[in-house]
């Protein structure tokens, strides 16, 4: 039997019946690359990625007789997955202030690949300062591209509920990013402002 050729839902069925090991490292193969880029955009450590990525594997391994075909298996394993990283984010800190870049370097203005790579830099600083649960959503939604539907399922919540979270985690985002960028503008001119002074 090929078991690249089965679907995620046959495998875990497969598991369930006969407790092979080989159904289970096959599931682990499609997914445990992801799951720790998921974990490692949490916890921006890849010791902290790979030890989250174990306990996650572990923890769906003990649980995979409750999955439900209601969703789709990548599904349920990142709603897992993200539902452990808010827990071990909440248990390491509380949500502390962002410390600012020391590195902070105003790109040319006629560079545009730097300065996207600096608009990118300003967004997932401000994604850092919105709480997890704000965060896993807008992730489920822009980077995993989830349905609502599929969002609902996995969060256990309702659609309506799913899209007013969606909103007000996209409203938060855009606060803290435009904090950020005016908070970048009146650097800038102050300090354009003292060496004109000092000319």
């Amino acid at each position: 039997m090929n078991l690249k050729k089965l679907t995620d839902e046959q495998l875990v069925a497969l598991f369930i019946d006969t407790q092979k090991n080989a159904y289970f490292e096959q599931l682990y193969d499609r997914y445990s690359d992801k799951v720790y880029r998921k974990c490692l955009s949490f916890v921006k450590d890849d010791a902290k990625a790979e030890d989250f990525t174990h306990d996650i594997f572990l923890k769906l391994v003990l649980n995979l007789s409750s999955y439900k075909e209601t969703a789709k298996f990548s599904t349920w394993l990142y709603s897992i997955t993200y539902n452990y990283c808010i827990d071990q984010t909440r248990v390491s800190k509380k949500y502390s202030e962002v410390g600012l870049d020391d590195n902070f370097d105003a790109p040319d203005d006629d560079d545009d690949a730097q300065m996207a790579e600096l608009e990118a830099q300003r967004l997932n600083k401000a994604m850092q300062q919105i709480l997890p649960e704000e965060k896993s959503i807008l992730m489920m939604k822009y980077q995993d591209d989830l349905s609502i539907k599929e969002i609902s399922d996995s969060l256990d919540i309702s659609e309506s509920a799913v899209k007013m979270r969606l909103l007000r985690a996209k409203e938060k985002l855009r606060k803290v990013y435009l904090e950020g960028v005016l908070f970048w503008g009146v650097v800038i001119a102050k300090l354009v402002s003292l060496f004109l002074r000092n000319d």
